[in-house]
C-alpha cells in the first residue's frame, strides 16, 4: 500500500459518508405461490400491462446465495417501462426450503416451468439469469425454447467437466458431508452485514451494501442477522456435472443471446486450473447467435458493479428487432 492510501475500510467509510441511502427509482411488490410444494416468494417489477409481443415479461433469475433483489439496481436503471419477476429460489431469500438434506439441480428448471405455468401461462419470456440462475437459464432456453424469445447469460459458466471416475470419491465425499450439520456465518448487526457484502464484492458502493443487507438477511430471535440462504445449499451434489450433457442442451437453444461478464472476473478463482478460459470459450462458440459485452469495472457480482450499463446492453438487446 502507498503511502497516506486509505484502506478498504477507509475508503468504504468515506464512500458511505458521500452517498445518501438508496433509494429504489422502481418499487417492487412481492407475490406469493405454491410451487411444487413449496412456498415461493417473488418479486414483482411494473406491471402486466407493459407487456407487448415485442415486449414480453422479463424473468430474472439471481444467483446461489443470492435473492431476487439483487436485481434492484439493474431494474432501477431501465429506461423503458417492463414487466419484471424474478423468483428467490428454493431455499434463499423468503422462499421456503424443501428441508432435505441436498439441493439437486434439476429442482431448479422444474420450480421455473411450474412457475411460468403458473404466473405467465402460455407466454413467451425474455430470461436473465446471473450465475447459476445463468446456467439454469441456459439449459432451460434449451429444452423449453419454444418459451424463450431471448437470452441473457451474465457469467453463468457452468461448470468444470467430470470423468466417470470421480464418482466414488465423489459419492463418499458426499456420503460423509451429510453426517456433519452445517451452518452460515451470522452477523450482530445489519451493518456488519454490508460489511460482508463490501469485503466480498469492493466494487460494491456502500449505499447499495446497505440496502441489499436487509434483504440478504433477517434477524432472528436472538437478535443476530443470519443470512437468507438455506446452510445445505453448502453441501456437495454427488451427481457429476457433464459437460456434453450441458451442451446438449445449449445447442437446442433457438433465442439470440446475449453474454455478459466483468473485466475483473477470473474463473482461475473458482475451480482453478479445472476449468480452462479455452474450455468455456468452446463452450460458448455452439450457441447459435450471440453477442457478447465485457463492462469494466466489474467482477462477478456486475449487475452490482455496473448496473447502468448492463441495463443499457440489456435493452439494446432486447429491443432490437
Amino acid at each position: 500500500m502507498q503511502p497516506n492510501q486509505p484502506t478498504h475500510a477507509e475508503a468504504q467509510a468515506r464512500t458511505k459518508a458521500d452517498l445518501p441511502p438508496y433509494s429504489p427509482a422502481r418499487r417492487s411488490t412481492s407475490v406469493i405461490a405454491q410451487v411444487r410444494g413449496l412456498r415461493y416468494h417473488i418479486r414483482s417489477w411494473g406491471s402486466p400491462e407493459a407487456v407487448s409481443p415485442g415486449r414480453p415479461p422479463l424473468v430474472m433469475l439471481h444467483g446461489w446465495m443470492d435473492v431476487a433483489a439483487s436485481f434492484q439496481f439493474v431494474v432501477d436503471a431501465l429506461q423503458t417501462e417492463r414487466y419484471v419477476l424474478a423468483p428467490d429460489w428454493r431455499g434463499f431469500g423468503l422462499t421456503q426450503s424443501p428441508g432435505l438434506d441436498t439441493y439437486w439441480f434439476p429442482d431448479y428448471l422444474a420450480d421455473l416451468d411450474a412457475l411460468l405455468d403458473q404466473l405467465l401461462p402460455g407466454q413467451t419470456i425474455d430470461l436473465l439469469g446471473h450465475s447459476m440462475g445463468g446456467n439454469v437459464a441456459m439449459f432451460y432456453a434449451g429444452v423449453r425454447s419454444q418459451r424463450v424469445r431471448r437470452l441473457i447469460n451474465l457469467e453463468g459458466f457452468g461448470l468444470p467437466d467430470s470423468h466417470p471416475e470421480q464418482a466414488p470419491k465423489r459419492y463418499a465425499k458426499w456420503l460423509d458431508e451429510l453426517k456433519q450439520p452445517v451452518e452460515l456465518r451470522s452477523y450482530d448487526s445489519l451493518q456488519a452485514v454490508a460489511d460482508r457484502l463490501c469485503k466480498t464484492n469492493p466494487l460494491l458502493r456502500r449505499d447499495r451494501a446497505d440496502w441489499l443487507a436487509p434483504h440478504w438477511a433477517q434477524q432472528a430471535h436472538d437478535g443476530r442477522w443470519e443470512i437468507l440462504g438455506d446452510p445445505v445449499h453448502k453441501r456437495i451434489n454427488p451427481v457429476l456435472y457433464r459437460r456434453e450433457e450441458a451442451l446438449a442442451c445449449w445447442q437446442q437453444i433457438s433465442a439470440p443471446v446475449l453474454w455478459a461478464e466483468g473485466d475483473q472476473t477470473d474463473l482461475k478463482k473458482f475451480w482453478g486450473d479445472r476449468y480452462p478460459r479455452a474450455d468455456f470459450e468452446a463452450r460458448l462458440a455452439t450457441v447459435k447467435q450471440l453477442e457478447r459485452h465485457v463492462l469494466s469495472p466489474a467482477g462477478h457480482m456486475l449487475h452490482h458493479d455496473q448496473p447502468e450499463a448492463l441495463a443499457r446492453h440489456i435493452e439494446a438487446f432486447l429491443e432490437r428487432r
